[in-house]
């Protein structure tokens, strides 16, 4: 491939990244966004049904990592032995690229495995979460209530606050 065709693939693949990105806003009609009202934001909420669809999206992904992704590994590495009883400097430099492969592709399903896993317990652990921030609010606004009375006047300064008066004044 030539250096310039190169060049013109990055720019165009550039092009297309930067048409798709948003950043710091939503999506119009959508809520939210300066000067919004803080009810239009709403709530952060996750279905179960939306992180088991990613837990089966986190799952196929392994599966095909495990299928298709180390097929070249093996072959790789008889390539490598091979070339290097015959002495081409060649085959330890391809030892090395596969020996890589392989430890990124172990890394890529360990961490597609952590996902599948950890998206089937989230909706419990935060529902826990959830009922302890509640408690914890309540005994909050309980707290709060106690607080409430007002010990002078509204709109008045606090007497305590004020500076010293003076034996003439009254």
């Amino acid at each position: 491939m030539a250096w310039e065709e190169w060049e013109q693939l990055k720019g165009q693949a550039a092009e297309r990244h930067a048409a798709q990105m948003q950043l710091n806003q939503v999506e119009p009609g959508m809520g939210g966004g300066p000067g919004a009202a803080p009810e239009s934001y709403g709530d952060l909420r996750v279905s179960d049904a939306d992180l088991a669809k990613i837990g089966e999206h986190a799952f196929g992904l392994f599966d095909r990592l495990s299928s298709k992704g180390d097929v070249a590994v093996p072959s790789s590495q008889r390539a490598a032995g091979d070339l290097t009883e015959q002495g081409f400097a060649l085959g330890s430099g391809l030892q090395h690229v596969a020996k890589r492969w392989e430890e990124q592709l172990n890394s890529l399903r360990d961490a597609c495995a952590h996902i599948s896993n950890h998206m089937r317990v989230t909706t419990k652990l935060h529902q826990g979460d959830e009922h302890y921030i509640r408690r914890q609010l309540s005994s909050i606004d309980l707290l709060d209530a106690g607080f409430d009375e007002q010990a002078g006047n509204p709109g008045r300064k606090n007497p305590v606050y004020l500076p010293p008066k003076k034996q003439g004044d009254n």
